[in-house]
């Protein structure tokens, strides 16, 4: 019961603690963790930006709908999909996998020129819609990671994407953010951290057939 219970710990977290910051060595398993979060077909069209400036984090405040759980947190999670899924893309993929597993190219080429010609014929919104999917996988990938590790956070929609790419410089690097997710350690004043949890019962939520 012991992940049960880290994730009835885990709530969207209104307040953070602004003196207390996460630990080089958290930040890295949370780095591994998103590295190793599934993705469609395995490409990972999604990168993480990590950021614990808080004059920048406190410049970014207006962007994000005044949410301060922006400035208060010890670290920023900005999540961001490629904005080119082209043939350089996907054979870098299929490259790297050559490289790691030993598979024969003429065995990858098959399944290589299909995602290639699938691509070329998607419109570039299907394509950022795709992607941005494979970025909610990452979040919910992370939220449990961070309760696992008891660190708190607050996943959030509500920003404007266009500033923060701005601000970031985020578009000249081909990115896009679509999430966010400052993390930290709650406050001790935040109301919210005994709020019970309002969820569907298990039986009105899950179908066993």
């Amino acid at each position: 019961m012991g992940v049960i219970n880290k994730l009835q710990w885990r709530y969207a977290t209104k307040s953070f603690n602004p003196a207390v910051e996460v630990s080089d060595e958290k930040l890295q398993i949370i780095k591994e963790s998103f590295n190793l979060t599934a993705t469609s077909y395995g490409l990972q069209p999604i990168k993480l930006v990590v950021f614990g400036d808080k004059d920048l984090q406190t410049k970014l405040i207006p962007a994000t709908m005044n949410q301060k759980q922006i400035a208060e947190a010890s670290h920023v999670l900005v999540f961001c999909i490629e904005t080119v899924i082209d043939e350089e893309f996907v054979l870098e993929y299929f490259n790297r996998v050559h490289a790691i597993r030993n598979t024969p190219k003429s065995i990858l080429k098959p399944f290589q020129d299909f995602l290639i010609s699938d691509f070329e014929k998607k419109p570039q919104e299907l394509i950022e819609e795709w992607a941005t999917n494979q970025a909610y996988l990452a979040m919910g990938n992370i939220l449990t990671v961070c309760a696992l590790e008891g660190i708190d956070s607050c996943p959030m929609e509500g920003f404007d994407s266009e500033k923060y790419d701005d601000i970031l410089g985020l578009k000249k690097l081909g990115l896009k953010s679509v999430l966010l997710l400052p993390i930290g350690y709650r406050a001790e004043d935040d109301m919210f951290a005994d709020f019970k949890k309002v969820r569907r019962q298990l039986k009105d939520s899950v179908i066993t057939l």
